[in-house]
């Protein structure tokens, strides 16, 4: 094997940051993320709403359909925003890159909230949705690396875990603003209102949120692990700098486990989230309103339970979670799917959504540390986010448009079986791979 040239770097003492400070960052960094995915979030949330004015048919399936094929196409975008951004991270600082990938997220927000539709401007609609979908692809693909990055380097040792769970608590919070949004907008206006103009409002939220956040990330700490290998960086053995080139050259078993140890957890955090809203409303018949209540329930107890999931690593390691949510995700995931889509019971569907969120809770809660202890600082960022973006947009984008696929075809079950077969293939990966709380690379920045 080839030897990773951070075996060379000069140790250098780590100053640790005083509780204030290190409290200070890790909110800091953590309301950006909440935003950033807000941002992303609030495009499925209200997809009911406005694929009719962008893709006019008629029919609800294929306007879903259309709207959710270009919710993959900004996945697309992600693995390019990872290399670029997480490069920019590793060579300028997380804090640099944090600062541009909300920039673009908010550019991204505006165009949708401005775009006009099908009817006014023809071809030009979808045209334009999809290269604000494009940019926000490329901001959100650098925001996993750099704030995973960034939370995994800001938090102790004895509180990793902990620390950096809430990259998901803010990601989970933001979608969960989302549909706080949603709820609020059915609330104060009426369907025909919502589907003609009101679905612009949220996007208009979102743009202004990002500009203060901006703001609020300016003014965050660097971490002292960027700071410490920048200054490796200036010595003759000095590691090669952050490049796709280098990773795979290098790190090429530690960037395969973060795309194949996220295949299966992504996919099933997608199905459990973003589709989920559709399937409640597309099969098993609950209205619009009532699928947004359930959805947004549950994924409020599954935002709690994540520092608590992290703290438990922190205790007992992070593989036994991901083994945990391995098994459980391989034998769950078809029956409760399956009484999913037969059941017409508000209460009865809060808590087969809740028992596969507590599932996915295992991967969810500690995926970013697992990750980032896997690479030295001087690539940390990219490595994060590369290998993450790819199986993202592989499995975790095509989520939704797969799904609706296999509905349309008359195969909606197929849906659980690959959830369930992707799962798995990733328990493979959880059960042969040491546990990095043990073996952490950020040890030895």
């Amino acid at each position: 094997m080839t030897t990773s040239p951070h075996a060379s770097l000069p140790r250098t003492s780590l100053t640790a940051p005083d509780q204030r400070t290190r409290l200070k960052s890790i909110i800091g960094g953590s309301a950006g993320n909440l935003v950033e995915w807000y941002d992303w979030y609030v495009y499925s949330a209200f997809t009911l709403y406005f694929a009719p004015v962008f893709f006019p048919s008629g029919n609800q399936t294929a306007e879903l359909l259309s709207a959710a094929a270009v919710f993959a196409v900004g996945f697309l975008m992600r693995p390019i925003g990872a290399w670029f951004m997480g490069i920019y991270a590793d060579r300028k600082g997380r804090k640099a890159g944090l600062t541009l990938s909300v920039t673009l997220m908010c550019l991204g927000s505006l165009m949708i909230a401005v775009t006009p539709g099908y009817a006014t401007i023809g071809i030009a609609a979808p045209a334009l949705l999809v290269l604000a979908r494009l940019l926000q692809g490329i901001s959100v693909g650098g925001e996993y690396g750099a704030s995973a990055t960034y939370l995994s380097e800001m938090a102790g040792r004895n509180r990793r875990g902990f620390f950096s769970s809430f990259q998901y608590v803010t990601l989970i919070s933001g979608q969960l603003v989302a549909l706080m949004v949603l709820l609020v907008l059915q609330r104060l206006l009426s369907p025909e209102e919502l589907s003609a103009w009101g679905w612009r409002i949220p996007f208009f939220i979102g743009g202004v949120l990002a500009i203060a956040v901006f703001y609020i990330r300016r003014g965050l700490a660097e971490t002292q692990s960027f700071h410490n290998a920048a200054q490796a960086g200036t010595t003759d053995e000095a590691p090669p700098k952050s490049s796709g080139f280098a990773l795979f050259k290098h790190y090429p078993r530690e960037a395969l486990m973060v795309l194949a140890l996220t295949a299966g957890g992504t996919l099933a955090f997608y199905a459990y989230t973003t589709y989920l809203q559709k399937f409640l409303v597309n099969t098993s018949g609950f209205s619009k309103e009532s699928a947004t209540e359930i959805t947004t329930a549950a994924l409020f107890v599954f935002m709690l339970c994540q520092p608590l999931a992290g703290l438990l690593s922190d205790r007992i390691g992070r593989k036994p979670l991901m083994v945990g949510f391995g098994i459980l995700g391989t034998l769950f995931t078809y029956p409760i799917f399956s009484a999913l889509s037969g059941t017409q019971d508000a209460t009865t569907a809060f808590f087969l959504v809740m028992a596969g969120l507590l599932i996915v809770t295992g991967y969810t809660s500690i995926n970013a540390v697992v990750k980032a202890e896997l690479f030295p600082a001087h690539i940390r960022a990219l490595g994060v986010a590369l290998p993450y973006a790819l199986a993202n947009t592989i499995f975790g984008g095509t989520a939704e448009f797969v799904a609706l696929k296999f509905k349309q075809m008359g195969h909606e079950n197929w849906f659980f079986w690959y959830v369930t077969i992707m799962i798995a293939l990733s328990l493979i990966v959880y059960v042969r791979m040491r546990d990095t709380r043990h073996n952490s690379q950020i040890q030895e920045d």
